[in-house]
């Protein structure tokens, strides 16, 4: 039975916990991803003469077939990229967009003779157009040094090779295999019956094979991004999407086109921290920081009831800006300057109680108005990629491409769930509209300079990930793995921006990991916090790579809550 006592295992606030392992030192080449061979893979194409954007790509493959619990080609992606040459920072938005056929009225009356109140987690309405391949080759042409033949290379061989199955990777497929068995292709595709085996997921040490999306992979290295959004493969997606109920065209999948965005960015301490902006929830972690900003933080103590609590509240704060003003900026224009300022964050600072933990908040007055991977690689020039990419909610829509020939080899997302359904809301459903997005990378600059590449996966943990570890490397001065391993704060039950948007009005729920001290937590029941204990997946997935201004030196951390490591040479 789970007791506040037997939640904490520090003795006392202020007491910083240690790191799981070292960092990892190099001085040419850094990658740090969710899985050991995708790391491996980054730095094999980089040895060989290709850029850090050419091995991000071929992780990103890799982790496609090697990690189908949290991203792939039917899912979508978005990068922020350190240039060295122009020595500025470069955004990439690659989100997909709702079929341009399909019009909201539409869209609610076929919820309402489905029976669905909002858009359903599974099946084709919750499609999106994916982004994934499109951003590759838009992010390879701008930055890469290599052949996409090259950068492909190891995700082909380990498809049609086989790989062994890792532990966490392994947890997460057993849990899709029960959520999906029932869909079409799911058991052709996604269990040990593709090898010839039982109708089951994989466990951890098996040989996993996956051939079409071996084939799949030969054919965007030879024939570039047309083979996935025009010919076999987008009619095998259309085909599949509308079968079970989507709205998709060929038309929707060949005119898409990313998006090259610039980032944003605010400072904490001296510190520039940078995000893109919306449709994704970046600048969350930004107007979390910017309030926070306004407490000794190091005073109050790493651990402390007066920490956490200060910081959820900040995160409910936040997050009601989050479903109010963050949408697709081509249908609604965010006021991101005015969210992420100083003034603004002071209004927003002065509503928290310091010793009650509010129930309910409203999002500010602006006048005028699951399942992620994330990775991250360096390269001995001094280019730096952040990237991060996803299917949502897992694995997906449960949907999976398939024809006459067979399955295609990966599920496509369903971000289209994100979108909301009230008359006015700037992220309600539109034809061909891009919906609210919860994964986003970061990037850290000091005095113009790159200081760290990094991101958390993880739903509506990133941006209170993100902001956990400044202050957890600024604040407290932890060092790069520890900021990563040091046990987290999640709050959930925030208002949403999807569907009805119903507003928070119980103060939602406070997950607190194992490691913080007992005494924090009696104090924050006192607040009138609701805490409960979670499972690890929900406190989201870290990497990230710090470079040292004067030697170069790269230094590389990677999550201990996942299969992954942060390797260099």
């Amino acid at each position: 039975m789970t007791t506040l006592a037997n939640l904490g295992t520090i003795a006392s606030a202020g007491e910083l916990p240690r790191a799981s392992r070292s960092e990892v030192y190099a001085p040419r080449a850094m990658a740090a991803t969710a899985h050991p061979l995708a790391t491996q893979a980054a730095l094999e194409v980089m040895r060989d003469g290709g850029s850090a954007m050419d091995g991000a790509i071929a992780a990103n493959a890799c982790l496609g077939l090697m990690e189908p619990t949290g991203c792939g080609v039917g899912g979508d992606l978005f990068a922020i990229v350190w240039d060295p040459e122009s020595k500025t920072l470069h955004g990439y938005n690659g989100s997909g967009r709702s079929p341009k056929g399909l019009t909201l009225e539409e869209l609610r009356r076929v919820l309402i003779e489905r029976g669905h109140p909002e858009i359903p987690r599974t099946g084709g309405l919750a499609v999106t157009v994916p982004g994934c391949v499109d951003g590759w080759f838009a992010l390879h042409e701008r930055f890469g040094a290599a052949t996409m033949e090259r950068v492909l290379a190891p995700a082909i061989h380990y498809a049609r090779e086989g790989f062994p199955v890792t532990p966490r990777i392994a947890e997460a497929w057993a849990i899709s295999a029960k959520r999906f068995d029932a869909m079409p292709g799911f058991v052709e595709q996604f269990t040990m019956r593709s090898q010839g085996g039982a109708a089951r997921a994989p466990l951890a040490g098996e040989i996993w094979k996956n051939l079409p999306l071996g084939d799949l992979y030969e054919r965007l290295a030879h024939e570039g991004r047309g083979a996935f959004y025009v010919g076999p493969t987008a009619a095998a997606i259309v085909e599949s999407v509308n079968a079970q109920g989507g709205f998709l065209t060929l038309d929707d999948l060949a005119t898409h086109t990313g998006e090259w965005v610039q980032p944003v960015s605010a400072s904490y301490r001296g510190y520039d921290v940078w995000e893109l902006p919306p449709n994704g929830q970046g600048i969350a972690a930004l107007q979390i920081l910017k309030i926070m900003e306004g407490f000794d933080v190091r005073a109050m103590g790493w651990g402390s009831a007066r920490y956490v609590h200060h910081f959820v509240e900040a995160k409910k704060l936040a997050f009601e800006d989050r479903a109010r003003f963050y949408a697709d900026p081509e249908f609604s224009k965010t006021p991101v300057d005015r969210l992420i300022s100083g003034d603004y964050a002071a209004s927003r600072r002065a509503r928290i109680n310091p010793d009650r933990a509010a129930r309910s908040v409203e999002p500010g007055v602006i006048p005028g108005g699951a399942d992620t991977t994330y990775l991250t690689v360096a390269d001995e020039k001094g280019m730096m990629v952040s990237l991060i990419q996803s299917n949502y909610r897992g694995m997906g829509s449960g949907v999976i491409p398939k024809d006459d020939a067979g399955v295609h080899g990966f599920m496509l997302q369903n971000r289209g769930e994100q979108f909301a359904l009230v008359d006015g809301h700037p992220n309600v459903f539109a034809p061909g509209k891009r919906p609210f997005h919860t994964i986003i990378p970061a990037f850290i600059t000091r005095n113009g300079e790159p200081w760290i590449s990094f991101g958390v996966m993880g739903g509506a943990m990133q941006p209170q990930g993100h902001a956990q570890i400044l202050m957890n490397l600024i604040d407290f001065g932890m060092t790069l793995q520890q900021a990563g391993d040091a046990p987290r704060i999640h709050h959930d039950g925030s208002t949403e921006p999807q569907g009805g948007v119903r507003a928070m009005a119980d103060g939602g729920v406070l997950n607190l990991e194992p490691g913080f001290p007992a005494s924090t937590l009696e104090a924050l029941v006192k607040m009138g916090h609701t805490i409960k204990q979670a499972d690890t997946p929900i406190f989201g997935g870290y990497q990230a790579i710090m470079r040292d201004p004067k030697t170069r030196v790269y230094c590389g951390a990677s999550e201990s809550r996942k299969d992954g490591h942060a390797a260099g040479y």
